[in-house]
């Protein structure tokens, strides 16, 4: 088995692309003594084309698909069950998650505090926790992996499709009177559809034979111009219609931009395989977690500091010395970001010597971790929408249901290890305090065509 750097790769230019896509989208404002921010989109004509280059998250999904599957195979096949894996997976994405939260929930009171108005405050915690919304669709992803690998086993590419036109209905189906709500399926089968489509990737049958990465590009770019030119879909293809909830022109989207990935694997993996941009690649993977949480602190600390005491000044969005500043502004949010991660990274230390869950494992395990990966997503949930301060007071039930979801899943217990296994408690490891493991090559079991999962294989013991 081992490493596929480019996974690793994409994982880093994804969570890069959201972090300086936000930066440049979401422009932070002072005005009347108070912090706020605009949709640079709304002010600039041709944005809304340029979202087509700076949405990365399918990429993202596409790689979270990969890894997951083959990292169940792994470890399904070393006689890991379902409880364990999915517990250790769960809690490498909530332990940092709950360091951010609780350090936004200390930010929150301090603000109340200071008397900061109350609208004001609610803006800026909504705005820190907008971000949070896809770990609740990732959760379940990780929970249903071994489902949805078994259905890839035995059905193929028919799964990723019949996602798709599921995704269809339920686009036509939410426009009914009194049916919008099953617009909301859509965040299962859209990312659903790309996370089997990352199965696919490890096994081949995307990239095999190299034709089908550009049929597949070819495909959902042809769909996409035809929805989009229809007039039924808006052309951006961040913050609009077309990702809340994710539509079918955002689906199309995503498959092309999968088909484009794939294909540029070989090209791209040649590269990494000398010794002077995979160290690199391979440093920045340890920390996207980290950084993709913490990305909107830098730009709340650059406002206050140099918005209201006046040294930058706020030209319109949009005109020339807007995108002179943004300039500056990037700049300095990239080293204020390396500052804050390389902070927290250090702070988040002691959380890889605690164990992967605590207390006696039996029958009630599974119960627990259902139960605690329900209630994690659906406070998580409830941030994204509502922020760190609805109205300008604390999420009392999100708090409260995060902090049920945490204790649920460390409670599913020491779970009895497999055969050959030392009986030292199961710990996080530091190449694990990303948002997936590394990438690894893994032969998927199931019909007997011989994929060509070896291509992926570039010499990096996991």
């Amino acid at each position: 088995m081992a490493r596929n750097r480019y996974a690793d790769l994409l994982r880093v230019l994804a969570i890069s692309g959201v972090v300086y896509g936000h930066w440049l989208l979401v422009s932070v404002t002072y005005q009347h003594g108070q912090l706020s921010g605009v949709n640079a989109i709304d002010f600039i004509r041709w944005g809304r084309w340029v979202t087509w280059g700076m949405q990365v998250m399918p990429v993202f999904f596409l790689v979270g698909g990969y890894v997951n599957a083959g990292s169940w195979a792994k470890h399904h096949a070393e006689g890991q069950d379902w409880t364990r894996w999915v517990r250790d997976r769960v809690m490498r994405l909530l332990w940092p998650t709950a360091v951010y939260i609780a350090v936004a929930i200390i930010a929150v009171l301090i603000a109340r505090a200071a008397d900061v108005p109350s609208a004001e405050l609610a803006e800026i915690a909504w705005l820190m926790a907008l971000h949070l919304w896809f770990l609740p669709v990732y959760l379940l992803l990780n929970a249903l992996t071994p489902v949805l690998l078994a259905a890839h086993r035995r059905w193929g590419l028919a799964v990723p499709a019949a996602m798709a036109v599921a995704t269809g209905a339920a686009s036509i189906l939410k426009t009914v009177p009194g049916l919008h709500f099953v617009g909301y399926a859509d965040y299962l089968f859209v990312w659903g559809c790309i996370h089997q489509l990352g199965f696919s990737w490890l096994d081949g049958r995307l990239t095999s034979p190299r034709w089908r990465p550009y049929a597949l590009a070819t495909a959902g770019a042809a769909l996409l111009v035809g929805l989009v030119a229809s007039g039924a879909y808006k052309v951006d293809m961040v913050g609009s219609g077309n990702t809340n909830p994710p539509s079918i022109a955002f689906l199309a989207f995503a498959a092309a931009q999968s088909g484009l990935v794939l294909a540029a694997e070989p090209w791209a993996s040649r590269r990494l395989a000398g010794p002077r941009l995979w160290p690199r690649v391979r440093r920045l993977n340890s920390v996207v977690m980290n950084v993709y949480l913490w990305h909107f602190v830098p730009a709340l600390i650059v406002a206050v500091a140099f918005y209201a005491t006046g040294v930058f000044g706020q030209p319109a969005v949009g005109s020339g010395q807007w995108w002179e500043l943004r300039l500056l502004w990037l700049a300095l949010l990239t080293v204020l970001l390396v500052l804050v991660v390389g902070a927290v990274t250090w702070a988040e230390r002691p959380m890889l010597r605690l164990p992967g869950g605590i207390g006696p494992a039996g029958w009630w395990s599974p119960v627990l971790l259902a139960v605690g990966i329900a209630a994690a997503a659906q406070s998580l949930a409830t941030f994204a929408v509502d922020g760190f301060a609805p109205h300008g007071g604390l999420p009392g039930p999100a708090l409260a249901g995060f902090a049920v979801g945490m204790t649920a899943t460390l409670l599913t217990g020491r779970v009895p290890q497999a055969r050959g296994d030392d009986q030292r408690p199961h710990r996080l490891q530091p190449d694990d305090h990303t948002l997936g493991e590394p990438g690894i090559a893994v032969t998927v079991q199931g019909d007997q065509k011989p994929h060509r999962a070896a291509q992926h294989q570039h010499g990096e013991p996991n």
